[in-house]
């Protein structure tokens, strides 16, 4: 048997260009068979036939074929962010030039451990990560200029954030949070040893700056408030709860992993003023970014804190080859291997330019604006509200909880669309998350007419 190709290499190109010709055209295959943005038949039918298509995981005898056949496979099994008729979640369709740039990464496979093993992969984080935190922060003097670290989401980013906050502020540091805070973030205060978290009712959907103000504890506490929602891509009154916070000494983190990409719109981005308040900020670009998963992120204020993430290990950062000039990226993650996604960032940032993704985000917020008229003018249908970023919820008018709940699983397991759910206000809605610019208003028209038609009544 000859030896296995490699991506990378002399030969790397000239192996890979078949081997992509085998991946578009399973893909193409698998997305026929699928037909739709979910596979038919649900869980146990899915499972089925990937069961039927892998067979022995580990043959004795390797499958010339596997490629092609698990592509294929994979890619009817999918549900497809970029079909028009799947809006469930914050999984966004990724750009192409962001996937290529991906694919590039996954040859090159640096290491962003050490310098030796990725050197200019570590430069092109720096540059970028220091760029984006000076979105968030604006530029101050180069000596005190805000950082950010390359994560693998907003769980990674919040935990962090809350790792950061305690080694500033001690071991009794206590996390003040909303009911609609992300569920990462009380989670991040458990596995960190912190006291039991604070959580502030949110009636209204958002975190009440006086209702805050009337429940902060005695002594180090860490606010946490949210920039674009889970349920309903709602955003906090970020400059009076950082007013607030100011006043009670309190350290503010911002959970901004759905609505920070606003910063690059200048109609939208006034829905983050008090942003650059906070000590340290979530962000994710494979959300309202279009990024390929992983793309996360979390801006720092102050680049001293990450002091506390400084750690010795000979093999990666000896003293000497840091006193040398070689860069130290071991404090730069909680991680030692991972892959370089900042390239993927990097191209699109460069590619698309702040007018480009200015356009981008513009365009999903004004689909979600279009489908909330359409919602409050069908008489068969209610609003949840008018949308804040791109999320809308909605119902079918005149019907229990059990009946939306029962038309979404119907949808799901037909394959026919893919929607989201959200219990706010005591009643559970619809939720659809529009992340897809090529959506079209006859898009979203189908969307309601699916629902509509499989309603129980």
């Amino acid at each position: 048997m000859s030896t296995p190709s490699l991506a990378s290499g002399p030969e790397g190109p000239d192996v890979l260009r078949p081997l992509l010709d085998t991946v578009l055209d399973a893909l193409t295959e698998g997305a026929g068979a699928r037909g739709g943005p979910l596979p038919a038949g649900g869980p146990d039918e899915v499972a089925a036939r990937v069961r039927d298509v892998v067979g022995d995981v580990l043959p004795e005898e390797g499958d010339p074929d596997a490629l092609r056949h698990l592509v294929a496979m994979l890619a009817e099994g999918s549900a497809d962010p970029a079909h028009t008729l799947c809006a469930a979640h914050l999984h966004c369709p990724p750009l192409a030039v962001a996937t290529a740039a991906d694919l590039a990464a996954s040859a090159l496979n640096p290491s962003m451990d050490s310098w030796d093993q990725a050197p200019a992969a570590s430069e092109l984080e720096q540059l970028v990560t220091r760029s984006l935190a000076r979105e968030v922060y604006g530029a101050p003097a180069p000596a005190n200029a805000p950082d950010a670290l390359v994560t693998t989401g907003g769980t990674e980013s919040n935990q962090l954030a809350l790792l950061l906050a305690r080694e500033a502020l001690g071991p009794d540091v206590q996390l003040v949070c909303g009911a609609n805070a992300h569920h990462s973030l009380p989670r991040a205060a458990w596995l960190l040893g912190l006291p039991a978290p604070v959580i502030v009712p949110t009636p209204t959907g958002t975190l009440d700056p006086a209702a805050l103000d009337d429940v902060l504890p005695a002594g180090p506490h860490l606010v946490a408030a949210t920039a674009g929602t889970t349920d309903a891509g709602l955003i906090d009154p970020l400059p009076e709860i950082a007013a607030v916070c100011e006043r009670q000494h309190a350290r503010l983190h911002v959970d901004a992993a759905y609505g920070g990409t606003l910063l690059f719109s200048a109609r939208h981005r006034p829905k983050l003023t008090g942003l650059s308040a906070a000590a340290t900020v979530t962000l994710d670009l494979h959300k309202l970014g279009w990024q390929p998963v992983a793309a996360g992120l979390l801006a720092v204020r102050d680049p001293a804190d990450l002091a506390a993430l400084r750690y010795r290990a000979d093999y990666l950062n000896a003293d000497d080859d840091t006193e040398a000039g070689l860069p130290d990226l071991l404090g730069r993650s909680l991680r030692t291997t991972r892959r370089p996604d900042i390239l993927k960032i990097a191209v699109t940032l460069k590619t698309l330019g702040r007018t480009g993704l200015a356009a981008l985000v513009d365009q999903v917020c004004d689909q979600a604006e279009e489908f909330a008229d359409l919602v409050h003018n069908h008489p068969g249908f209610e609003l949840h509200g008018r949308p804040v970023i791109s999320t809308v919820l909605f119902r079918p008018a005149r019907v229990g909880d059990d009946a939306v709940a029962a038309v979404r699983r119907k949808l799901l397991v037909d394959g026919r669309a893919v929607l989201g759910r959200a219990a706010l206000g005591g009643r559970l809605w619809l939720k659809a998350t529009l992340l897809n610019p090529h959506t079209r208003l006859d898009d979203l028209a189908a969307l309601m007419k699916l629902v509509e038609g499989n309603t129980p009544r």
